[in-house]
């Protein structure tokens, strides 16, 4: 099985991302490095709300990275940049099957990480599949920021109920035309392409999926009213320009209701091609990079964001606001307040994501991803 996104790292492409490393990849080997850590993440884990008392309380250097594209952030360390970082943060699938089989990260250790899952929320007891190596041998890295991300609606104009019944139906009736949006997110618009058409994501295809998966992307595109980032679905559902939107959940939708717009709302529907689940859902797991000269700080940051108080801060660092593992100890769940509740849909939360089957690799999503990216330039005019 290919675990590639657009070849996801031909020789050109390494190339490129060795030139593009950053400066202190230069030189000669480093010196000790109790003092510096450098951080490959998902954004939040760079917010000086997360990073600045680390870095009082260590005296240290601490440099970070955001990135939107797990693939991108991986190829990074693949095209070199391991002597670069010591944490890398990316969903749930690629420290399993792609990071730890190809040298890119080191194992934990279980004694002294394993007890954090015993404390988190249920269904991330240890041994949580994700943070595991496929043996179940070693633990691989930390769960932390979760969520269902399916798709989001102006509940004021579609109802939760009829939202999560129709499901991916709503992209099959042609009277909607013109009332969505899609939210740029090539990952994820694949999987949900694919639940458009009635064909489980993460399985091998046929070419007659591909046929139908080519005509679902095409329908989708040819019917948006608009293409955009998280702030231009989130004024368009508010202002009334699009009724729901493609792709989105808690992720997407939390800052709109975080500033007063609960009608704003992440849907799971209630069936879907997969069997047994209506959408999908991301977990994020840490892990240490596999860094010859590997900063002793990384273990300690793992360890630094366990805390009650710092796993809030992580929850609501600036830009979308999630929920967290560590909310299964009273002293965290106790920092939330009720908007804060309210934002990340905590009603409902355990029940989207028993609804939601989590975030994996489809095998071959290079040709669905050409397939996608040629429909939305047809529907562009480009």
């Amino acid at each position: 099985m290919s675990f590639t996104r657009r070849d996801f790292l031909k020789t050109s492409a390494a190339g490129a991302a060795a030139l593009s490393a950053p400066a202190l990849l230069a030189g000669p080997a480093r010196a000790a490095r109790e003092k510096e850590m450098n951080i490959l993440c998902w954004e939040g884990y760079n917010s000086a709300e997360v990073l600045d008392p680390f870095r009082s309380m260590h005296d240290a250097t601490v440099k970070a990275e955001s990135l939107t594209n797990d693939p991108t952030m991986i190829n990074r360390l693949r095209a070199g940049e391991t002597d670069v970082w010591d944490l890398i943060n990316v969903n749930n699938p690629w420290a399993r099957k792609v990071m730890y089989p190809e040298g890119l990260i080191k194992p934990l250790d279980r004694a002294t990480f394993e007890p954090y899952f015993e404390k988190m929320l249920p269904g991330f007891e240890p041994p949580y599949k994700w943070a595991m190596s496929e043996d179940g041998s070693e633990l691989l890295g930390i769960a932390q920021r979760f969520g269902p991300y399916s798709f989001v609606v102006n509940t004021d104009k579609i109802s939760k109920a009829t939202a999560e019944d129709q499901g991916w139906d709503l992209w099959n009736d042609p009277a909607n035309a013109g009332r969505y949006g899609v939210l740029e997110s090539d990952d994820w618009n694949v999987f949900d392409i694919f639940l458009i058409a009635g064909i489980n994501p993460f399985v091998e295809h046929s070419d007659a999926d591909f046929e139908a998966f080519d005509a679902a992307a095409k329908k989708v595109f040819k019917g948006a009213k608009l293409v955009g980032d998280i702030a231009t679905m989130n004024q368009a559902l508010i202002s009334g320009e699009i009724d729901f939107h493609l792709t989105g959940g808690t992720y997407s939708a939390s800052p709109a209701r975080y500033d007063g717009f609960p009608e704003i709302r992440g849907i799971t529907p209630l069936t879907s091609a997969i069997p047994g689940k209506g959408g999908v859902a991301w977990i994020e797991i840490t892990s240490v990079v596999n860094n010859p000269q590997l900063s002793p700080l990384a273990s300690q940051f793992l360890e630094y964001v366990q805390a009650p108080e710092m796993a809030h801060t992580v929850a609501f660092a600036e830009g979308t606001f999630n929920p967290v593992t560590q909310m299964g100890q009273k002293e965290c769940f106790d920092l939330f307040t009720a908007d804060q509740l309210e934002a990340i849909q905590w009603d409902s939360l355990e029940e989207d994501m028993a609804r939601s089957a989590e975030y994996d690799i489809v095998p071959d999503y290079d040709r669905a991803l050409d397939i996608m990216t040629a429909a939305k330039r047809e529907a562009s005019g480009g």
